[in-house]
C-alpha cells in the first residue's frame, strides 16, 4: 500500500483515505457530520459516527479515494444498480457502479465503484484525475449532444479499457449524463476523449492522433 494511504479504525468501522486519488471535492468535510474535520488530527475518526454514517459518507466520495470496512456485520459497498458517468462541468468523467478498470492497484478498493477519470489529458495520474484541468485552462461544459442507442439491461460490471495513447473504451450497460443533470446517453459501447481535444466530448473522434496525445505522460 503506498505510503500516501492513511487508515483510520474505529470500533465498528475503519476509514481509508487514499492520496493518489482524491482531489479534494469536499462531500466528506462537508457532511453534516463530524467523521472529517480540517485540522483535526486525525482528520478523519470513524468513531464520531454510527457504521451506517460512515458507509453513507464515504460513498459520497466520487473518486474512490475514501473507503471503509465495517465490523458490525454491517452490509459492505455495492455497486449502484446503474453504471453512470457524469460530465463534469470543465472536469472529469465522474464514473459509478459495478467497476473493472484497467490497471488499477488492488489497494485501490474504492475505485472498484467510484471513480474520477482524466478527459483534459494533462493529469499525471492517468487514468485518473488530479485536477490539472484548473491549471491547463480545460474548457468544457459537459453537454452531451448524442443519444446512443440501448442497453440490454442495467447494471453488470462496466468494463473500462485504456487505448494506448487514446480514449476510455466502454463496454456494458453504462447511461452517460450531461452536466446538468440530464441522463443524455445510453449504449453497451463507448469510445470517451481523454486527449480533451476531441471536437465531440465526451466521445472519441480521433483528435489524439493529430495531437500527439501520450498516455503514458
Amino acid at each position: 500500500m503506498a505510503d500516501d494511504v492513511k487508515t483510520y479504525s474505529g470500533s465498528a468501522a475503519d476509514m481509508t483515505w487514499d492520496g493518489r486519488l482524491c482531489i479534494h471535492v469536499g462531500e466528506c468535510g462537508r457532511a453534516a457530520n463530524a467523521l472529517f474535520e480540517a485540522g483535526r488530527k486525525p482528520w478523519g475518526d470513524p468513531d464520531q459516527g454510527t457504521a451506517d454514517e460512515v458507509a453513507e459518507t464515504v460513498m459520497r466520495c466520487p473518486t474512490g479515494a475514501l473507503a471503509f470496512v465495517r465490523k458490525d456485520g454491517g452490509p459492505a459497498e455495492a455497486a449502484t444498480p446503474d453504471n453512470t458517468v457524469v460530465v463534469a462541468n470543465h472536469g472529469p468523467l465522474y464514473v459509478r457502479g459495478d467497476l473493472a478498470i484497467e490497471g488499477v492497484a488492488d489497494d485501490m478498493p474504492g475505485v472498484n465503484f467510484r471513480a474520477a477519470l482524466c478527459r483534459c489529458g494533462q493529469s499525471k495520474n492517468k487514468p485518473f484525475c488530479d485536477n490539472s484541468h484548473e491549471a491547463s485552462g480545460f474548457s468544457d461544459r459537459g453537454a452531451v449532444g448524442e443519444t446512443g442507442s440501448s442497453r440490454s439491461g442495467s447494471g453488470g460490471t462496466l468494463n473500462v479499457a485504456l487505448a494506448p495513447n487514446g480514449p476510455l473504451l466502454l463496454q456494458g450497460n453504462v447511461q452517460i449524463i450531461a452536466s446538468s443533470g440530464r441522463v443524455a446517453w445510453e449504449g453497451e459501447k463507448a469510445a470517451l476523449c481523454r486527449c480533451g481535444h476531441s471536437k465531440n466530448k465526451p466521445f472519441c473522434d480521433g483528435a489524439h492522433r493529430a495531437a500527439g496525445f501520450d498516455s503514458s505522460q
